[in-house]
């Protein structure tokens, strides 16, 4: 099952992080959270990964109306958005808002997963 929509992108790491902030924002996202996983996994293990941002993307709009609907949607906020080195570049990947809150199996959900869907799939066509 897919349940990502990624992009990949030929940029210098940081630069990519940048952008992606700043595409979010266009689209009424805030980054709720900043996570740095590679320097979390060095000063937390002692362990060398590849540069891997997460980070927390919420819609506060979007989101009330979810909650006004769904009161245990919170569990799956904010969405996650990740970049990260490849080998080839830099990859920017989002979650699948139709995949995640299909779990809820509450159909009244389903215009909110798709208007997330098609802000993501601006994000990364900005990039």
């Amino acid at each position: 099952m897919d349940y990502t929509m990624r992009k990949q992108v030929d940029d210098e790491f940081d630069m990519v992080v940048e952008k992606t902030m700043s595409a979010l924002e266009e689209e009424g996202f805030g980054v709720l959270c900043d996570i740095d996983v590679q320097t979390t996994f060095a000063e937390k293990l002692d362990e060398e990964f590849r540069q891997y941002r997460i980070l927390g993307a919420c819609n506060p709009q979007l989101a009330f109306e979810g909650l006004a609907d769904e009161i245990e949607l919170g569990a799956l906020l904010p969405c996650n958005v990740i970049v990260y080195e490849t080998d080839d570049g830099v990859t920017v990947s989002a979650v699948d808002p139709k995949q995640l809150v299909g779990i809820t199996e509450n159909p009244n959900l389903d215009s909110i997963s798709q208007e997330v869907a098609d802000r993501f799939e601006r994000v990364l066509d900005e990039l």
